[in-house]
């Protein structure tokens, strides 16, 4: 089971501690090797439509070895070398094999603790680089993945509420914060979880921004009666985390289902459609 967040007070927005980030990573793997060993592993990940349930565990496990890898070697400029990550292949028991890279990943994350650098490919946006955001960023990559086995297994389940706020959080100021510049006009979009915390995500020429909201109220911390917050949201969508969550990741409709979406529509669908991460 999940370890609840603590409140969340209007200012700062705290992550879990280092040991439930261990935790939830440890239980979502678990999770999503409960689902594959459910499905066929031939059948087709709806999530990954170009993958099969066998290439789906092989990714997960190849992700937390080469993750394991970057934790070991520590402050580093570069990624980990084929060498240092070893061999990946995955073995004839596939589960087998699957559990021990988590293992071999939360060994590495409990050894470093959540304060040491490492090499990460976010490390020239505003976000730390250590074992501590590896490990917040892999319970994120597990959360979606057993979500997506659970998929091809057809028994679908919703991504723990907890996990899911945390899991948005990192997603809006790590994968939105690394990407270029927004393609189209400068907007705002607010997002609103059904759990209470809620941002706005600024989108100009430079990039993305993530302005973190009083939970509950839309509205950013500290900015109340403000002017210099700026313009108002062009659209809002709103619904519960983990829906957010997969809508972003394009495993889930923007357009309809548990989501809400107000005013323009159409700026909504640019930001789901702008990230490349699949």
């Amino acid at each position: 089971m999940t370890t609840p967040l603590p409140a969340w007070p209007s200012s700062p927005f705290p992550v879990p501690r280092f040991a439930d980030l261990l935790e939830m990573l440890t239980e979502r793997s678990a999770a999503f090797r409960t689902a594959a060993a459910a499905a066929d592993p031939r059948a087709r990940v709806p999530g990954c439509p170009d993958w099969t349930v066998r290439d789906l565990v092989a990714h997960l496990g190849e992700v937390q070895l080469y993750w394991a890898a970057s934790v070991a070697a520590g402050p580093a400029t570069r990624p980990p070398s084929d060498e240092a990550v070893g061999e990946t292949a995955p073995s004839d028991d596939l589960l087998t094999w699957s559990a021990r890279c988590t293992k071999t990943l939360v060994g590495a994350l409990r050894t470093a603790g959540p304060d040491r650098g490492c090499w990460t490919w976010w490390a020239d946006s505003d976000n730390p680089s250590t074992a501590g955001a590896v490990a917040r960023h892999q319970v994120q990559e597990a959360a979606v993945h057993a979500r997506d086995a659970q998929e091809a297994a057809g028994v679908p389940e919703p991504i723990p509420a907890a996990l899911a706020v945390d899991a948005l959080d990192e997603f809006l100021h790590v994968e939105f914060g690394s990407m270029d510049g927004w393609p189209n006009s400068p907007a705002r979009v607010a997002l609103i979880t059904d759990e209470g915390p809620a941002w706005t995500l600024v989108l100009d020429p430079t990039g993305a921004s993530a302005v973190r909201a009083a939970p509950g109220t839309g509205v950013p911390d500290g900015a109340r009666g403000r002017t210099s917050v700026g313009p108002r949201p062009g659209a809002s969508l709103s619904g519960p985390a983990g829906d957010l969550l997969l809508a972003l990741y394009r495993r889930a409709p923007w357009d309809g289902g548990a989501l809400r979406v107000t005013g323009d529509a159409d700026l909504v669908r640019q930001l789901v459609v702008w990230s490349t991460l699949n």
